[in-house]
């Protein structure tokens, strides 16, 4: 039973002069529709996955408009998509999670923006940039300045949002420039309200379909020598159209305040927390009213020189506040005024942290030594106090609480990853330590404890790809560790292709947990099918045997030349330890894949927990197995939980007072996976776990023999 969005779906539907109210990537969503958008394409990935996972659910919906919608296998062929609005005045729009997602688009973005799009093309990117960040720290800035694409950084106000959505098309189509629309966390997820307008069904779509294919025309191709050619179109034509469309309908926002002698120039998306940071100091009223000038850039690539000296000319100084680093607006705006003669001076990273997130305190730092250089006659104490403050607050906690026990990032309860890393610990104590490759994906969660396994991380299906230049000088083979998420992504071609094509020696190891589960649980071509999942409700060993329903992975591999293969299910701790020993120690000299089957936990939990309740309140048998330790055996040496790291595996106080070591127990959660139990088998740890049975809704015989044994255990007791 997959995640549903009926609700979201019905937010879509809204019509002329109704009131939305949700999220910002819903709004951004909704928008998309409302500029008569012909296709969507697009990768998940926080934060943006919900815009592509709801309008995939909304085909029906989309089918009425004409919309076509695509989930595509990586960001590269999401960006390929926009090639449809080269030639035809079809609006576009794809999604992907930046920076990485960027990267990997990389090449089909560099070829659409050098000859440029009539038909508008959006890319709504999610710029995981800060403190919550999940990859690497770096920008969508300078791509787009290096390939001459429209950068929209919105203020987080949902009718804002809107409006530049609508916005950004049109510029698109006026400057030939696609158009990307960086979205953060906190704009994701800011809730709001905005009047929706009308969806409006495009011109050539699904229903009205394109009667013939344009004329051949080769300045439309990105190719030598037009290229030549298309990049004095870019500087010429297109970012003067853009900067004039921009300055036309006042994309960036102005707001006076009456302390006129300074300014700040702010990114649109760091609006809100500037505001709280100008409440700190006394510079901003209750409703957001800043007493400072401020310019808004929901636009921050291409800038506007007019509109900058406008801004900044006869001001004491100017503060920016851009995120991350380098410094580019700030650099633009220093070498803008220069050309343009304004004197001004300009402040931005000597003020303020040259890199790293830009939350409220930050920016509160920053803005007091900009008001003290120049505004000597504002009252900061009230906001050092506050600083102050919110440092003694985090002190006291640290001391009260004393040294917290730190809890890295875990498998979820009865993740099928997590045997297979308890399973290469075992292994490695035969055959000596591994070199693995790690991958972008939840199997990225074992590079935390208890597992520590991982030396590089390089990209999404990357890992076979990396280790090609370490295995040749390692005298033991190396593991590469990939899901079935990252195979279909890239992992396919940068690494098996390449590995099969050099002959190299390695160990490949693919997590088949059927679904692409770091970004949100999306289904990839070998997710079980419907039929597959209904027969799975009865079977009480379906979460080891549903992955097994699809070979298309296996099929695939055999296609391409695989000879040495080995498919194990993940929870049998024993058979995968053996099987990672043969790979490392086997005189096959080539590719050695080991396929790790066991469905995703969350997707199985999400099918048979309705399925559950339905039997209980048919008042139907229905049996839990649940694992447990025999307290009178654990001898408190806890291997089992550095072996395991699950987190309904912990401790608890010894029930024998002779005794000082804790014992093991396992807490409510458990959704009794068994591998507790395996791992104690494989490693031959103490034997103190068992497995139960919970039955509710018990037959008639079942009850009479629970009676029995209880008395008859009763009776064994000593009085």
């Amino acid at each position: 039973m997959e995640v549903q969005f009926t609700e979201q779906i019905e937010q879509l539907q809204l019509g002329e002069g109704a009131t939305f109210h949700g999220e910002g990537i819903l709004a951004i969503t909704k928008a998309l529709l409302q500029s008569g958008v012909a296709y969507v394409g697009g990768y998940q990935g926080a934060p943006v996955s919900h815009l592509l996972d709801v309008m995939v659910q909304a085909r029906p919906y989309l089918d009425t408009l004409g919309v076509h919608v695509e989930a595509c296998s990586n960001e590269a062929s999401a960006a390929a998509m926009l090639g449809a609005s080269i030639h035809y005045p079809l609006r576009g729009a794809v999604t992907w999670k930046s920076i990485v997602g960027t990267n990997v688009a990389a090449d089909a973005l560099s070829n659409l923006a050098s000859p440029g799009v009539v038909g508008g093309a959006l890319i709504v990117v999610g710029e995981d940039y800060g403190e919550g960040a999940s990859v690497i720290q770096e920008r969508t800035h300078a791509f787009a300045m290096k390939s001459t694409l429209a950068l929209f950084d919105p203020r987080p106000d949902l009718a804002n949002m809107v409006r530049l959505v609508e916005h950004a098309f049109a510029l698109s189509e006026a400057s030939n420039m696609p158009a990307v629309m960086e979205l953060r966390i906190r704009a994701c997820h800011v809730r709001g309200h905005f009047t929706a307008k009308a969806n409006r069904a495009p011109a050539l779509s699904t229903k009205h379909l394109i009667e013939e294919p344009a004329a051949f025309d080769y300045m439309r191709l990105a190719h030598p020598p037009v290229t030549f050619r298309q990049e004095k179109l870019k500087i010429e034509q297109r970012l003067p159209a853009a900067q004039a469309y921009i300055a036309e309908h006042r994309l960036n926002e102005h707001f006076d305040g009456p302390r006129a002698e300074v300014g700040l120039v702010v990114q649109g998306g760091l609006y809100n927390a500037l505001v709280r940071a100008l409440q700190q100091l006394g510079l901003a009223g209750a409703n957001g009213v800043s007493e400072l000038p401020l310019l808004v850039l929901n636009v921050t690539y291409p800038l506007v020189p007019a509109e900058l000296s406008e801004f900044c000319a006869d001001r004491r100084a100017v503060l920016v506040l851009e995120e991350g680093s380098p410094e580019y607006i700030e650099k633009d705006l220093v070498q803008s005024l220069n050309r343009q003669g304004v004197a001004t001076p300009v402040h931005g990273k000597d003020l303020l942290p040259p890199a790293g997130e830009y939350t409220v305190e930050v920016v509160a730092q920053g803005l007091i030594a900009f008001v003290e250089k120049y505004l000597p006659d504002v009252d900061l104490t009230a906001a050092r106090s506050w600083l102050g403050d919110n440092a003694a607050r985090r002190a006291d906690v640290v001391k009260a609480l004393g040294a917290l026990p730190q809890r890295p990032p875990g498998f979820c309860i009865g993740c099928p990853e997590r045997p297979v890393f308890s399973a290469l610990k075992l292994a490695q104590q035969n055959v000596g330590p591994v070199h693995v490759a790690a991958d972008i994906g939840c199997h990225a969660l074992a590079t935390f404890e208890p597992f520590s396994s991982g030396h590089s991380i390089l990209g999404y299906g990357m890992s076979l790809a990396s280790r090609a230049g370490v295995s040749p000088m390692m005298q033991r083979r190396t593991l590469a560790i990939m899901g079935d998420g990252g195979f279909w992504h890239n992992g396919l071609l940068t690494g098996v292709q390449a590995a099969l094509f050099n002959g190299d020696d390695a160990v490949l190891l693919i997590m088949k947990n059927g679904y692409t589960s770091a970004t949100g649980t999306q289904d990839i071509l070998n997710t079980p099918d419907d039929e597959a999942k209904a027969e799975a409700l009865a079977d009480a060993s379906a979460h080891q045997s549903l992955a097994h329903k699809n070979r298309t992975i296996e099929a695939t591999l055999e296609g391409m030349g695989v000879q040495w293969m080995r498919v194990v299910h993940t929870y049998e701790v024993a058979a995968m330890r053996k099987t990672l020993e043969e790979a490392f120690t086997s005189s096959f000299n080539g590719l050695k894949v080991i396929v790790a089957e066991g469905e995703c936990q969350l997707e199985r939990q999400r099918r048979i927990k309705p399925w559950i309740a339905g039997l209980l309140k048919r008042g139907e048998r229905v049996e839990r197995v649940k694992y447990g330790v025999d307290e009178d055996v654990c001898n408190g040496d806890h291997a089992c939980i550095r072996l395991s790291g699950c987190p309904t595996l912990t401790i608890k106080d010894n029930p024998d007072p002779l005794k000082v070591d804790p014992v093991a127990t396992v807490i409510d959660g458990c959704v009794g996976c068994g591998l507790c139990g395996a791992n104690a088998h494989a490693a031959t740890l103490c034997p103190s776990f068992y497995r139960a049975e919970v039955v509710r809704n018990p037959k008639w015989h079942e009850r009479l023999l629970a009676g029995l044994r209880a008395r008859m255990v009763s009776m064994l007791v000593p009085a």
